[in-house]
């Protein structure tokens, strides 16, 4: 294999354990030659992790490529540990040839150590060493002279001059641990240093094991304890939108929940308070998570109205210790404060509610907090946690660097950090609905009432971070309140409600049974009423606003043949959006509804039968409906699914942020269904 696939392949294999690393953190290295394309000789390279790219996916394009002799110069014009910062400016003069990912700050450590081969990893054992009171002389009782100890320092060009100047000295040394950080591996062969990446962390693991005391959090305090899961999900519902509008308060986020073992475990014990309060120390982890949690102090079966005015009344504390921590350590050269609102919400009993800027970073913020809780474990087992004091902390956070790799991030997407729920996902306008706000940035829930169609179109869409199918009938009123508590649970809540979910019997009156009625009107005008009553419920306690769309007809405005329990419904609905949008508007919840017609290809209605019953009351063959209806409008234009729901994305995108009770004709031009 060339250097760069024996690399990437120990990268994705360390990087895709959570025990040796979390997502996005840690770097890994390899020295080797390459032919200058300008000399034709052999030219010494460095391969290092970029900037904010993540070992267990890492690609070639992931990584940073770098002339090994012009990074060593640097230490000759390195002005020192205060300026240190602007050597990582220079690490671009240093780059071998176009394109590669942006050098990390940890540049400095993988080119100064003299090993071909070198790790720097964020494991839970290593940090618990790390964040240990006495780490360094836990660390010699653990390895001896066979990995040392580098007192903590910010990363940076001093800290990589500080383990390069520890492993020169130190021939027997396979590699270090990083005070309140981390630890780095070295080797001659990339085989060998990923073995000893694996020793440190096994070993630091089995010494905290052998000589950790039973229960580092203390006792079990009674009242706190989880409750069983139906009950412990079901509160977890009832609170993600009100958690989730109090951590959006700046900014709007997406949210995680989680109530694995280890998370329901810390918050039982009695020390969870003392050691949420600390914060965590590896500087991967406070940068997702911020510098500490915020933490309810109340048990899992206090009344619901109590929860929720005491989390009011802890945020807005939160918030007011925020802003001084800010104003504490803040400088004339400082960034502006980001926000105030915490990344991390821990409710005993309950589980952990994680916040971010996309449903991954979401997952990634409490999978980070995850780690935190293991490292508090190992570090009070053998001894004390005791993090990074609180200006190091942030002296990261608000590192001019960590600015910088903010201001390079892509644009949000429009619709980022909104939590959609799409009835009738499962095909036709549903579908393209679904697929288009997820193109958009949003979250969906593709609800409908065939599991198997659900589940495609969400896998379509991408992983669980982005889609999940839900199996609901909108007629019913308990599936739908599971349908808008899937949400929650998912993604934090609900911004975005889509009524799709239809069918269609086309028949005259005389034909038209109270069965063929009742059905209709049961799934759209009914379920309609369902699907808009629980979302609007989740939006006030989110306070957030919100966005409930329905998809009418053009037959709610114009009398057709032969269409009677269909066209009743479908204006029942076209009211519905005239009636919401005048009662919800004071929470900031804007109704609007799509007039689509004709649209034949690809819609589950005409698939069903429709189809067939409106081509016979229009004497054409089935497979020219889609051009016969074209033909009667004044564009010429066949209605797509797409089309439904680009209007969607119009309506809720935020270029019509003030646009409430429209009803949007999406037809072609059908001058008899003009809203008037």
């Amino acid at each position: 294999m060339s250097v760069m696939e024996e690399l990437t392949g120990r990268s994705n294999r360390l990087g895709s354990d959570p025990r040796n690393t979390n997502y996005a953190g840690g770097n890994t290295s390899a020295k080797g030659t390459a032919t200058d394309p300008v000399t034709g000789e052999d030219v010494a390279l460095l391969w290092v992790k970029g900037s904010g790219g993540d070992l267990g996916t890492l690609t070639a394009a992931g990584l940073a490529v770098l002339r090994l002799d012009r990074l060593r110069a640097l230490v000759n014009v390195y002005p020192g540990v205060d300026r240190e910062d602007e050597m990582v400016a220079a690490f671009d003069f240093c780059r071998h040839g176009l394109g590669g990912a942006a050098p990390s700050i940890d540049t400095a450590m993988h080119a100064l150590v003299d090993a071909a081969h070198v790790d720097h990893l964020h494991p839970g054992s290593g940090i618990a060493l790390a964040t240990a009171a006495d780490g360094e002389k836990l660390t010699a009782r653990c390895f001896g002279d066979r990995v040392l100890w580098v007192p903590w320092r910010r990363p940076g060009f001093q800290l990589g001059l500080d383990i390069a100047a520890i492993a020169a000295a130190n021939p027997q040394a396979i590699g270090v641990v990083l005070g309140g950080h981390g630890i780095t591996a070295w080797g001659a062969t990339s085989e060998e240093c990923e073995t000893r990446s694996l020793e440190i962390i096994r070993t630091a693991a089995e010494f905290i094991e052998d000589n950790g005391k039973p229960d580092p959090f203390g006792p079990i305090i009674g009242e706190y304890r989880p409750p069983p899961d139906v009950e412990r999900h079901a509160r977890a519902a009832r609170l993600a939108p009100v958690i989730r509008g109090l951590a959006s308060a700046g900014h709007p986020q997406a949210g995680h929940y989680t109530d694995s073992d280890v998370v329901l475990d810390f918050l039982a014990r009695a020390a969870h308070p003392r050691l949420a309060a600390l914060g965590t120390s590896c500087p991967d982890h406070f940068l997702r998570t911020k510098v500490r949690p915020m933490v309810l102090d109340l048990p899992p079966d206090a009344p619901l109205e109590q929860v929720v005015a005491r989390l009011r009344e802890l945020h807005a504390a939160y918030r007011e210790d925020y802003a001084a921590y800010y104003r504490r350590y803040a400088g004339p050269d400082s960034p502006p404060m980001r926000g105030a609102d915490p990344a991390i919400v821990l409710v005993p009993g309950i589980g952990m509610f994680s916040y971010g800027a996309t449903k991954q970073a979401a997952r990634v913020a409490g999978e980070f907090y995850v780690s935190a809780i293991n490292a508090m474990r190992g570090a009070e087992a053998i001894s004390a946690y005791a993090p990074i004091d609180e200006a190091e902390k942030f002296r990261i956070e608000y590192w001019a660097l960590e600015e910088a790799k903010l201001a390079r991030m892509p644009k949000p997407r429009p619709l980022a950090a909104r939590i959609a729920l799409v009835t009738g996902a499962g095909s036709g306008i549903g579908r393209a609905i679904a697929r288009r706000l997820a193109a958009g940035g949003a979250c969906v829930v593709v609800a409908d009432r065939d599991a198997d169609s659900a589940a495609a179109v969400a896998r379509e869409i991408g992983n669980a971070d982005v889609a999940v199918p839900f199996t609901a009938d909108v007629t019913d009123e308990e599936q739908v309140a599971a349908a808008v508590a899937a949400a929650a649970l998912a993604f934090g809540g609900v911004d975005l409600v889509v009524n799709n979910a239809g069918l269609s019997i086309s028949r005259p009156l005389t034909e038209t049974t109270a069965a063929d009625w009742d059905i209709q009107h049961d799934v759209m005008a009914r379920g309609s009423f369902l699907v808009s009553r629980e979302a609007a419920r989740a939006m006030k306690a989110q306070g957030m606003g919100g966005d409930i769309v329905y998809i009418c007809s053009k037959n709610a405005l114009v009398a057709g043949p032969s269409n009677v329990a269909y066209g009743a419904a479908k204006a029942d609905q076209a009211h519905q959006v005239r009636l919401l949008a005048a009662e919800l508007g004071g929470d900031g919840i804007r109704v609007n509804g799509v007039n689509p017609d004709g649209v034949v290809r690809g819609s589950g209605i005409f698939a069903s039968g429709w189809g067939a019953q409106r081509a016979a009351v229009y004497g054409v063959p089935e497979t020219e409906l889609g051009a016969f209806y074209a033909r009667r409008t004044l564009l010429k234009k066949e209605v797509l699914p797409e089309h439904v729901a680009a209007a969607v994305a119009a309506l809720c995108a935020g270029d019509l942020a003030l646009t409430t009770g429209l009803l949007v004709p999406v037809d072609a031009g059908v001058p008899a269904a003009f809203p008037r």
